[in-house]
């Protein structure tokens, strides 16, 4: 087993000295090395001193190449004096012992009996990496209580800016020429009312994002995308809040839309997001106009659905929670099940047809209902395609 010893040192004080810190941790290994040697072990003949360097950072000189040497795997052991030779942080610990056992590489203190080779030194190892996820969940949370309480203070708390601003300082800067582009979307979506016109608008203006800030696109603009162009009229920041989670705060920063035109957008959007959606939305309301404008007495949304018999598909209306496929579901016997006409004159004349016949024999909760519970005959809604 090759072992390589690693060895450092804080300050710089004592290193012109013949024999210093380094020495003295090097001299121990070693002499903890040659103990195991019949377990196999063996000392190879460079040297990985840090002397000098704080313990705050894993950037070392000779802590890099040691790791370089684990990756190309020609070292099995690493051996340290104390474990705060290699790092006094539980976190920065974590590092290197992955990288180790990607590399089948082993590490041992000498001063404290630590080796994960054996099944106690392992067992020591999930402890340690224990509280170095405690100490990050606990770090991780004071970050967000801090970011938290800086937005409600309206800082501007990082990440890439919206279009329209800059950051400094905690704040965002107007940038006079996106801010510009900023309100021309809004102006043309009070004008078309609706996120697809208002994309080939876009389109058709020429308008580009910002040059992207990360990733393979680095640089590079592109049109903008109904859901890019959606993220800019929902986003507070142009109103002149701060958004944490699903809390508006008031910001620091310059607003670049007025209230009245936000509060306006806000409005139309929140009026689409009831509209009916989907693909082939033009179609479906030219078969079933009345989609999406019927409820039931309970105020649930009649849902369109279909059969087919040897013939034809027979459309009809059911009341949106007939239509829950989930476990749960329960059998309700005051759902509507609403059949559209027969011979497209806007009254079922005729006899219902062998499909029909079939699903008003067929269990509760499914097929076709003529009838309400009350013995009133169902009118029809619509016609059949």
């Amino acid at each position: 087993m090759r072992c390589a010893i690693y060895t450092r040192k804080s300050s710089e004080e004592g290193l012109e000295q013949e024999f210093n810190s380094l020495d003295a941790q090097y001299e121990a290994c070693s002499a903890y090395i040659a103990s195991q040697k019949s377990e196999g072990w063996k000392r190879l003949a460079g040297r990985y001193d840090d002397g000098g360097i704080s313990r705050g950072t894993l950037e070392r000189p000779s802590l890099t190449r040691l790791m370089a040497d684990i990756d190309a795997g020609r070292v099995d052991l690493v051996v340290v004096y104390k474990i705060d030779r290699l790092t006094r942080s539980l976190m920065d610990f974590v590092k290197p012992v992955e990288r180790f056992d990607k590399a089948n590489c082993s590490f041992v203190s000498v001063a404290q009996s630590f080796n994960t080779a054996t099944s106690m030194g392992r067992l020591t190892l999930n402890v340690l990496l224990s509280f170095a996820q405690f100490e990050r969940e606990v770090t991780a949370e004071r970050i967000r209580d801090k970011i938290a309480a800086s937005k409600k203070k309206g800082m501007w708390m990082g990440g890439i800016p919206p279009l329209g601003y800059r950051p400094k300082n905690r704040e965002l800067i107007v940038e006079p020429a996106e801010a510009a582009q900023v309100r021309q979307i809004f102006a043309l979506f009070i004008e078309t009312q609706c996120l697809g016109r208002l994309k080939k608008e876009a389109d058709r203006l020429g308008m580009r994002t910002r040059p992207s800030w990360t990733g393979k696109a680095k640089g590079q603009v592109f049109r903008y995308s109904r859901g890019h162009l959606q993220g800019i009229l929902k986003n507070p920041i142009y109103v002149g809040d701060i958004r944490h989670k699903n809390e508006i705060h008031p910001g620091r920063h310059t607003a670049i839309i007025g209230r009245e035109d936000w509060d306006k957008v806000q409005s139309i959007l929140a009026a689409k997001s009831h509209a009916v959606r989907g693909r082939g939305r033009d179609g479906a309301m030219k078969r079933s106009p009345l989609t999406g404008r019927l409820f039931d007495e309970a105020g649930d949304r009649l849902a369109t659905t279909y059969t087919r018999n040897s013939r034809r598909r027979l459309r009809y209306f059911v009341s949106a929670r007939l239509t829950d496929r989930s476990p749960t579901r329960t059998d309700d016997r005051t759902s509507w099940r609403v059949s559209c006409c027969a011979n497209g004159t806007g009254d079922c004349g005729g006899y219902p047809s062998s499909t029909e016949r079939r699903q008003r024999r067929s269990p509760p909760g499914r097929g076709i209902r003529r009838r309400t519970d009350s013995g009133e005959r169902i009118r029809p809604l619509c016609r059949r395609s």
